[in-house]
């Protein structure tokens, strides 16, 4: 005799908790399961953080396992999660810029100010979206500086002119992850978390800690 088949269904709507497509989903998921033999699987990460109900035999977490939250409007501290996965790259060269020296591809941003600009090796070839604007912010050495100008395939411009230390060549930039969170990025991405995580590509080293 074969083992019943489990039953699963997959939350659409999870992430949005206000709206009502997820309980009447449940509803329906009830209703053709309820005498059926088989284990159930409802929640994803959506689902594990807004539905209790959703819990079920088994779920099914995605995002969470990276400490990120799939609600709009939070991140996973909010949940006391940690984000386990940083992209992180470092400054290749610092230059000091004059009032209205332009910065990236088609001359995107410029300078309002004497401005000393620190140019760091990472790019949408690496899965940092082109879609960044000036502006998204980054961190140099720990502390907040601004994006500068349009993401190149290999490069960024930072605007590091505020900070506290001067950063040098070799000096750490973290793009997003640890003191940054990836659901901050989406957003100025105009995307979600899941697609950046996902996007990283292979020529990015990977490391363990």
């Amino acid at each position: 005799m074969q083992p019943p088949v489990n039953l699963f269904t997959h939350l659409a709507s999870a992430d949005d908790p206000e709206l009502p497509a997820t309980a009447e989903q449940l509803s329906r998921f009830d209703a053709a399961t309820r005498f059926l033999p088989g284990d159930r699987s409802v929640a994803n990460s959506a689902g594990m953080l807004s539905f209790s109900q959703t819990q079920a035999d088994w779920v099914r977490p995605g995002l969470l396992l990276y400490g990120v939250s799939p609600i709009a409007g939070t991140i996973g501290a909010d949940y006391g999660l940690r984000q386990v996965m940083t992209l992180r790259s470092h400054v290749i060269a610092v230059k000091d810029l004059g009032l209205g020296e332009r910065v990236g591809y088609g001359g995107d941003w410029t300078a309002a100010r004497p401005t000393r600009l620190a140019v760091a090796a990472v790019g949408y070839g690496d899965g940092y979206p082109r879609s960044l604007g000036s502006g998204t912010p980054v961190l140099v050495n720990g502390e907040r500086a601004a994006l500068a100008g349009k993401v190149s395939m290999d490069m960024i411009g930072i605007d590091v002119t505020d900070l506290r230390r001067p950063p040098v060549p070799g000096d750490s930039v973290v793009l997003w992850g640890e003191g940054l969170p990836v659901e901050e990025i989406a957003v100025w991405a105009s995307t979600i978390p899941y697609e950046l995580l996902c996007g990283v590509s292979q020529r990015v080293a990977v490391s363990m800690r």
